[in-house]
């Protein structure tokens, strides 16, 4: 912890810097029953922008709609603090973005387990009425039970009205479907596509730039996942698949998930469990 850091939110003791970026910092924290969560707390110039408060209500709202074995859930919630803060359940385990800058590409079984615990977790979050919209490595946890999805920032729900500028992209560039890029209207099949997105780079793929062909990216699949990720990439949204086809085509090709986990992820995964005492 650094020394400008709040030692406690809401109910809350801080124990340590989990991480930060463009919103604010998650900082690791207990109940006073000693149940551990991520507390993220929202920067001040932000939290003082009404939109961008509304925008950290609907994070609030979506990541409670979910819930479930499939992201973090949301624990307890300030929206209207100062500063606003959201307390999760602490899932123990880096993110894929830090898997794969660490490790490099993964092997077909991890690849598997992968793509069927995040297709699992979309299925969910479009039950929920919601599309994710910036689906991505760095908001996906590897745990030992499985992936979870993370930051519903700038997800929003299909009946809701956008809380962005008008022709304004949100997203992160090499995740984003065609129509996101041309600022039109999106469906959850853009989630579909940043999913074939995802599993290209966690095969080794970087993520691809304006122009760049996506062979290359296909090239690095397993055989059995080329077909579904091939739909998955398809530049018109009505041809891309469900979840639950994409989980459909993946149980023809089933293989435990026991030990899915490489054994240097596996020492990654371990060194977030925090001490005891």
């Amino acid at each position: 912890m650094r020394q400008d850091d709040p030692r406690r939110i809401g109910r809350y003791r801080l124990t340590a810097l989990l991480g930060q970026g463009g919103m604010g910092t998650v900082y690791l924290g207990r109940s006073p029953g000693q149940r551990l969560v991520a507390v993220k707390v929202i920067r001040s110039e932000l939290a003082a922008d009404p939109t961008f408060r509304a925008r950290f209500i609907r994070e609030i709202e979506a990541a409670s709609l979910v819930g479930g074995f499939h992201t973090a859930p949301v624990v307890d919630a300030e929206a209207h603090g100062d500063p606003p803060w959201l307390a999760t359940e602490y899932i123990p385990g880096p993110s894929l973005h830090d898997v794969l800058g660490r490790q490099g590409a993964l092997p077909p079984r991890t690849l598997h387990t992968l793509a069927v615990g995040v297709a699992e977790a979309l299925e969910r979050i479009h039950a929920c009425g919601i599309i994710h919209r910036d689906l991505k490595p760095s908001n996906v946890i590897i745990s030992s039970a499985g992936p979870r999805i993370i930051d519903f920032g700038i997800a929003r729900a299909l009946d809701s009205t956008a809380l962005t500028r008008t022709n304004y992209v949100v997203g992160t560039q090499g995740f984003l479907a065609p129509e996101q890029l041309a600022g039109a209207s999106i469906t959850h099949a853009a989630d579909l596509y940043a999913f074939g997105m995802v599993l290209c780079h966690a095969a080794g793929a970087m993520p691809l730039t304006d122009g760049e062909s996506l062979e290359s990216a296909l090239s690095l699949l397993p055989s059995r996942f080329v077909g579904v990720i091939t739909r998955c990439l398809d530049p018109d949204p009505s041809g891309r698949p469900t979840p639950a086809e994409v989980l459909e085509l993946l149980s023809r090709n089933d293989s435990s998930t026991e030990n899915w986990l490489p054994p240097p992820v596996r020492t990654m995964v371990d060194l977030y469990n925090p001490p005891t005492t």
